[in-house]
């Protein structure tokens, strides 16, 4: 089973490492229109990975916003892995402390879909498939983030070419990957409707924060599934 994992942790993380290339490529872009070199961009997405608050960071960044604004900015983009850490941790208890301190600096939104599905479906997480998957992502990101800042003064503003629209629609995928769970349309919609509410209203990025703890308490309140419940696919469907 150890090759096995390795192999189907390997082949699962590059599809997402080619889904996630564009975005790596948009942030590199960003990072030097913001006036990074692509050293410095390259060494953010190594050292941070965090994808969307990368973003939303480094525009701030640019406008010369107060380093505590770009702090809790980047928190409240974040926070949902706080949620994903509570979720995962019965997955990964027989993981050492080591293996854990990995686990959590790897966990993006795809890591945590598939982890969740292939617990569902195979009874658990082994740590080689984990870091197997998760560094399959991770270097081709570091990499495309060097490209995306390489080119990113021919590339022009991203948003011409729409490539601002690809992180929304990728988010959309993995939300869909989980509408065969119970509860799912109740939870989505009330997530989606207190976003959009605190978006008007409190403003970004703090409605993504807002968002998800709205969907979060919704989703305490309805009932408990039926054991006959079909497993998530999610990390399945969104590619």
């Amino acid at each position: 089973m150890t090759r096995e994992d390795i192999r189907s942790g390997l082949r699962g993380g590059l599809i997402i490492a080619i889904s996630s290339a564009p975005f790596a490529v948009l942030f590199g872009a960003v990072a030097t229109d913001n006036g990074l070199s692509v050293a410095e961009a390259a060494l953010m997405s190594a050292t941070v990975y965090a994808g969307a608050s990368q973003l939303v960071g480094i525009e701030l960044f640019g406008h010369h916003v107060a380093p505590w604004l770009v702090i809790l900015s980047v928190l409240a983009v974040n926070f949902r892995h706080v949620l994903y850490s509570a979720a995962l941790a019965r997955y990964i208890a027989h993981f050492t402390p080591v293996q854990k301190f990995l686990t959590f600096f790897l966990l993006t939104d795809p890591q945590f879909a598939e982890s969740v599905r292939r617990a569902e479906t195979h009874g658990g997480v082994s740590f080689r498939w984990y870091l197997a998957f998760g560094t399959a992502i991770y270097f081709p990101w570091v990499f495309f983030s060097a490209v995306g800042a390489f080119f990113g003064q021919m590339m022009g503003d991203p948003k011409v070419l729409a490539i601002d629209v690809l992180l929304p629609i990728y988010f959309l995928g993995l939300v869909l990957g989980f509408r065969r769970k119970s509860g799912f349309y109740p939870t989505v919609l009330s997530s989606a409707v207190a976003s959009v509410v605190a978006y008007h209203t409190v403003g970004s990025p703090w409605h993504v924060s807002i968002g998800a703890a709205v969907g979060v308490a919704v989703a305490a309140l309805l009932p408990l599934p039926t054991l006959a419940e079909p497993v998530s696919t999610a990390g399945q469907t969104e590619h």
